[in-house]
């Protein structure tokens, strides 16, 4: 089981360059972890796309058809009060934007404390940097 944020869903589905690594990712190991909120962002990073013309209406009922079947199936961490604490401290020692750190905290969260041999998967280099530091491993994205 791996920790995924928003920016590593989006591209699994929905057509985008990154698509090939994240659905790589997914091949390696279908079982996922996500924040409580992951959803939302998901649904939000959509809407973006749509609204900047990249996708149509149906584009966007189509892809959260697939993240919903997706997420379904994963774990989620859904204690927010450990989640908000956590991200607290995450703002005070990475840049990072609020999202971000409580995505962060809630891979902290389902690692319970302890990151070290867990997989983080974000395509948000900020993200991806703070979680490297933070002890879990981050795969490096692919140019």
């Amino acid at each position: 089981m791996r920790f995924w944020d928003s920016s590593a869903i989006v591209p699994v589905v929905i057509e985008q360059s990154s698509t090939p690594l994240a659905r790589s990712w997914l091949a390696e190991d279908a079982e996922l972890a996500v924040w409580t909120l992951t959803a939302t962002e998901v649904l939000s990073a959509l809407c973006r796309l749509r609204r900047e013309g990249e996708i149509d209406d149906k584009g966007v009922a189509q892809a959260e058809t697939l993240a919903a079947e997706l997420l379904a199936r994963a774990r989620i961490v859904a204690d927010v009060e450990l989640v908000k604490a956590t991200a607290a401290r995450l703002l005070r020692a990475h840049v990072l934007r609020v999202a971000d750190a409580l995505q962060l905290a809630a891979a902290l969260a389902w690692a319970a404390g302890d990151p070290r041999g867990r997989t983080g998967h974000s395509l948000d280099g900020r993200l991806g940097l703070a979680a490297r530091r933070e002890g879990f491993r981050v795969v490096p994205v692919r140019e």
